[in-house]
């Protein structure tokens, strides 16, 4: 939704856009319309690094979002995601049990992540960048994220489906996520530094 390169984009605060932006060519009025993110076909997940030797991943199964994708005027492109909490999984109950708790998300206090377009932009024929508010407990934060843009297919059941994926790189702590140990050698348990990723596919409404 904030609809999503393959190239990470560092958020915080959103930069605004520059008149360098290259101007795309192709036609892409065919994209115009209202989409509802199909979540059965897609994906949101995150990444940190765990111990400062690996990476741990994870993703939200529970969440709904819309996209209101304008070809002729990318400007005027709009998206809005919620994501239940208690959806999160990292393949480990007790670590996700953790993730839920006070010392990360609260999710009995706060239940669900939100994101909120504010605008967009049109960076070539197949990246477009959406900024926008994340909040997480409460606490709202500007994000942009760079989107590649995959296609636009008619599936066999006669669904019109439109492709992004990307990624961004965010400090957990601007939200308040700040738990996190010592390690005995030096370093921390936990990475502040988390990749967001974002495989969508959406589906156009009548």
């Amino acid at each position: 939704m904030g609809l999503f390169n393959r190239k990470t984009a560092v958020v915080t605060p959103a930069a605004p856009a520059t008149a360098a932006a290259a101007v795309a060519t192709a036609d892409l009025t065919h994209l115009t319309g209202d989409y509802a993110i199909d979540t059965t076909h897609s994906e949101i997940g995150f990444s940190a690094r765990h111990a400062m030797v690996t990476t741990i991943r994870g993703r939200f199964t529970g969440y709904e979002g819309t996209l209101h994708l304008d070809g002729g005027n990318p400007s005027a492109s709009s998206a809005a995601l919620t994501i239940q909490v208690a959806s999160i999984d990292t393949a480990l109950s007790a670590r996700d049990e953790h993730l839920r708790n006070g010392d990360f998300f609260a999710a009995d206090e706060f239940p669900e992540i939100t994101f909120r377009s504010t605008s967009a932009e049109q960076v070539d024929d197949e990246t477009y960048r959406m900024h926008g508010d994340l909040t997480v407990k409460g606490i709202a934060r500007p994000v942009s994220i760079d989107l590649t843009l995959n296609g636009q297919v008619t599936d066999p059941y006669g669904n019109v489906r439109v492709g992004f994926d990307g990624s961004a790189t965010v400090s957990r702590g601007d939200w308040g996520l700040t738990y996190n140990a010592a390690l005995e050698g030096g370093g921390v348990l936990i990475s502040d530094k988390v990749k967001l990723t974002f495989d969508i596919s959406a589906v156009k409404q009548a």
